[in-house]
């Protein structure tokens, strides 16, 4: 493996991988449970995954399609603990701003790498605490939040290490800001500390990385943003009976009612057309007054008004 890939910031679009550097490997086996559905997906993730981001649209078109056959547990990476090391050209913040434009440009989806260069991140760990924190509130209200986050992050160049952010985004969801404060300052730091756990005993070396299981010692493993068949034919391996459910949508704003804000590379994606049409419909209903749509130098974001 070069040098370059052991920086943790310098995601490799061309594999779809942000790794981190390795480390030792535990030995422990574990198996994943599936409780309520036939199939589990353990996701390692970290907020501020520039990869993770580029799985956004086969993420959300998996859940639409096939949801009722999976559950999904959101596990937290710990992509940067600090700057105390120098690898791969990067040795501070703002040698990731250029290197996140370009992943921008090859997942198609609106980062602005300026952050590092404005109001850099000295770590990822207090959004992923955070995180850890929302889900001792709800499973389903982390997953928005998290979402929150990384939009403030790749599109408003909000530093969601720094407290007054995480708690705007926890607020926007309609967490209890007060309880996450609490929880994020006590047991969040412990749930933390069980991910990173977990996740060295999985052998989690990099994001995304979602383990597939029908809680019968049968597991699959994906790696990396990939197209959107690799994670479909992980869940149709362990669950062949699996049927897809034909997302008709009623016209071309019903998207917005499940997801209230999309990229046009998502909006494709979901719908299995063309980027080229996702930006004529979106930029359409966006002229008619019916869509509000933010712009950065690296794409848009749409969402319903």
């Amino acid at each position: 493996m070069s040098q370059e890939k052991t920086n943790p910031l310098l995601c490799d679009p061309v594999a779809g991988t942000c790794e981190m550097p390795s480390g030792e490997k535990s030995n422990e086996n574990v198996t994943i449970k599936s409780e309520n559905k036939p199939v589990k997906i353990v996701y390692y993730t970290d907020p501020i995954c520039s990869s993770c981001w580029g799985i956004e649209p086969q993420l959300r078109k998996l859940k639409l399609e096939y949801g009722d056959y999976f559950e999904i547990e959101y596990r937290m990476g710990g992509l940067l603990p600090d700057w105390s090391y120098n690898s791969g050209g990067i040795s501070k913040p703002s040698d990731v701003a250029h290197h996140w434009d370009e992943a921008s440009l090859h997942y198609d989806m609106p980062i602005d790498g300026a952050v590092w260069l404005e109001d850099p991140l000295d770590s990822s760990y207090p959004s992923c605490i955070a995180m850890k924190a929302a889900q001792i509130q709800s499973d389903d209200k982390a997953v928005k939040f998290m979402r929150i986050l990384r939009e403030k992050l790749y599109l408003e160049k909000k530093n969601i290490a720094k407290w007054e952010n995480i708690a705007e985004a926890a607020k926007l969801t309609g967490l209890n800001v007060q309880k996450l404060k609490t929880d994020y300052e006590g047991d969040a730091k412990r749930l933390f500390e069980t991910d990173l756990k977990l996740g060295k005993s999985l052998g989690v070396r990099g994001f995304p990385t979602l383990f597939f299981s029908d809680g019968n010692n049968n597991q699959l493993t994906v790696y990396g943003s990939k197209p959107f068949a690799a994670y479909e034919n992980a869940l149709l391996a362990l669950f062949p009976d699996a049927k897809k459910k034909n997302n008709l949508f009623a016209n071309p704003l019903s998207l917005f009612t499940i997801y209230p804000t999309l990229a046009a590379k998502e909006y494709a994606v979901i719908l299995d057309i063309t980027t080229l049409q996702a930006k004529d419909i979106l930029e359409k209903l966006s002229k008619e007054g019916k869509l509000n749509k933010k712009t950065i130098k690296n794409g848009c974001l749409y969402s319903i008004k």
